[in-house]
């Protein structure tokens, strides 16, 4: 039983709602799982209500109410285009206080999520918990990686490749047939972000270590197992018949060495109305 799974019947759950994802090559770059991660993180927010619109969207009308503020134009005589201009400039205002606290937030736990993928030498897997607190959040959301190497480069070079758009739509695909954001409204909750590494890292900055960290057997688990390979072991997994076999032998789960280090930010979730969800 890994790290991730909650004690007394936690394990059922995740081996329910758990799904593979299979990548003809031997490792993902930094910025592809920054993104891939960075899509999750956005889809778990969104289908359980807590931000109003997609993290895309409302990155996208945030930066224009910014520029917005920032272009407003000069005074002008006439008294009517004077007040209607102070009108709009007071919305935009409202506009803006009410998602910067919000933004902000997703912004420090992303820029964290940079840092620590940047300063790992591989990723072995992330974990997103949403709830009131870490022991027992209503949520789970473990991202697994199982890959050969991480190729070169920072998590912030360049746009999403086609690898990164191919493995974000298909887990966020499969939580929704897995019935992700399934339950009823819950209000605003928070959203956790640990990251499985070394023990030996160190970022108290930005990471604290959880050594035996562990959450409520209530919880709804999902996991997402990311699996690289070159195109003749996809081939070859395809037909074996033992695929629990092969999870053994690719993923490296036993080594004591790895720990989960919990993100220091957090991203608390705003009331918003439900999502419709297009599979």
């Amino acid at each position: 039983m890994e790290e991730s799974i909650g004690e007394g019947g936690g394990a059922a759950v995740a081996e329910m709602n758990s799904h593979e994802i299979l990548v003809p090559a031997e490792g993902l770059k930094r910025s592809e799982i920054y993104h891939v991660v960075k899509e999750v993180i956005g889809f778990v927010l969104y289908i359980h209500q807590q931000i109003p619109e997609t993290l895309q969207h409302l990155e996208e009308e945030f930066d224009r109410i910014r520029e917005e503020e920032e272009s407003a134009p000069a005074p002008e005589s006439e008294a009517c285009s004077t007040r209607m201009r102070k009108h709009r400039l007071r919305e935009v205002k409202l506009g803006i206080r009410r998602r910067e606290k919000l933004m902000a937030s997703i912004s420090s736990l992303l820029s964290s999520l940079h840092l620590i993928l940047d300063e790992v030498p591989i990723v072995h897997g992330l974990m997103l918990a949403l709830g009131g607190t870490l022991v027992r959040p209503q949520y789970v959301y473990d991202i697994v990686f199982s890959h050969e190497k991480i190729d070169s480069g920072s998590s912030g070079d360049g746009s999403r490749s086609k690898v990164a758009n191919y493995i974000s739509r298909k887990a966020i695909r499969s939580l929704i047939s897995k019935g992700a954001g399934g339950g009823s409204y819950s209000g605003p909750m928070k959203l956790f972000l640990l990251v499985k590494a070394t023990a030996t890292l160190k970022l108290p900055t930005h990471f604290l270590p959880k050594r035996d960290f562990k959450y409520h057997k209530k919880t709804v688990s999902f996991r997402l197992q990311i699996r690289c390979k070159t195109k003749k072991q996809a081939f070859d997994c395809l037909h074996y018949s033992d695929r629990e076999d092969v999870s053994a032998n690719l993923l490296d789960t036993t080594s004591s060495d790895l720990i989960w280090f919990q993100c220091r930010q957090t991203i608390k979730g705003v009331a918003s109305k439900a999502p419709s969800v297009e599979g």
